[in-house]
């Protein structure tokens, strides 16, 4: 089979399209031939070496996968082959874990593309008990944009953040797969969404996802942007995927007793705040992960009634992995770049 894998730790170049052998399932698992993937920010830290470099090389990356079942494994049971599925992104390598909630606090959680053999591959393998129906209705270039987007979302917003209806809710990165995920997910809930985007092209991708105020910073200071649209109240919650110098300003965005959700460090890993004014304030800093399996089939009737709409920027080849990693490290895609194992 054909797979994208790095070699090296380092820049795009370093990922190089190999032949390997093609994995076979073994008891209670599933081969799945993968028919699209999606390309996270993720990826490229991964790729440059800043999550870990204990990972033994060569390693395919990628987190996220649809595609169908090619082959079940003694004791795989609840799947015939043909079925159109989705990988759960990561789940317990430990058995015995697979019924702890969430499933991110189990001491063996592992996540495709980092902790195991990734995505970038024309096919992969999967315990059954991790593999779920895709039901979206979708075609796969879009079906391949939900599986990490919505369930970072669903628990940032609904479990973390707790946003209900009639919140007002600010969203970094609005054109972001997580941001424009994020957006989504608060409006199904009722919340009211801003958002902030760095171009015109990312705050039409922001309005077209539903948010109620788009704030471009590069021509106004979110901060200032949110006090005159709360009346000077505050949101209630914070959705923050940027991280970086910028995060002590989300803080302040948020009203007293609010809530700050980090779920990424697109701006920079280190944050710095006085600790008097968040403590004055009684405001919360609550971190999060991904949702569990039963969040993700019980939010996809809202894709298939078009609730959830995924955005797709760019779709590429498996070949072209590397140009698809510069476009997402620049912040150049507005949407999902996704990549296909079986397209030349």
């Amino acid at each position: 089979m054909k797979a994208a894998v790095i070699t090296r730790f380092g820049g795009p170049e370093v990922i190089e399209l190999v032949d390997l052998p093609t994995p076979r399932p073994g008891p209670g698992q599933v081969l799945i031939k993968v028919l699209a993937t999606m390309v996270h920010r993720f990826d490229h830290y991964i790729r440059q070496g800043d999550i870990s470099t204990a990972i033994t090389l060569p390693h395919i990356l990628g987190t996220d996968a649809v595609g169908e079942v090619a082959e079940l494994g003694p004791g795989a049971v609840n799947h015939a082959v043909g079925d159109r599925v989705m990988a759960m992104p990561g789940y317990p390598a430990n058995p015995a874990e697979w019924a702890i909630r969430p499933a991110t606090a189990a001491p063996s959680y592992s996540l495709l593309g980092l902790d195991a053999s990734g995505t970038y591959a024309q096919y992969i393998v999967l315990p059954e008990a991790w593999v779920v129906a895709d039901t979206s209705g979708l075609p796969p270039v879009q079906a391949a944009t939900l599986p990490v987007t919505l369930l970072t979302a669903i628990r940032a917003v609904q479990t973390v953040g707790q946003i209900k209806a009639g919140d007002k809710v600010l969203i970094h990165a609005g054109a972001s797969g997580t941001g424009a995920m994020s957006i989504q997910i608060a409006k199904a809930l009722g919340a009211l969404v801003a958002t902030t985007v760095r171009s015109s092209a990312a705050a039409s991708v922001a309005r077209q996802v539903g948010a109620d105020k788009v704030i471009d910073t590069g021509e106004e200071d979110f901060s200032e942007a949110i006090q005159q649209w709360t009346r000077g109240q505050g949101v209630d919650v914070a959705i923050d995927c940027l991280g970086g110098p910028d995060f002590a300003r989300t803080i302040d965005a948020v009203r007293p007793f609010g809530i700050v959700v980090a779920v990424g460090f697109m701006a920079g890993a280190e944050v710095s705040f006085d600790i008097r004014r968040f403590i004055n304030t009684q405001k919360q800093i609550r971190g999060t992960l991904m949702a569990d399996i039963e969040d993700l089939k019980t939010w996809m009737h809202r894709v298939r009634t078009g609730h959830i709409q995924p955005v797709v920027d760019t779709v590429l080849p498996l070949s072209e992995a590397a140009l698809a990693h510069e476009l997402v490290a620049a912040n150049r895609a507005k949407g999902g770049v996704v990549l296909l194992p079986w397209c030349h």
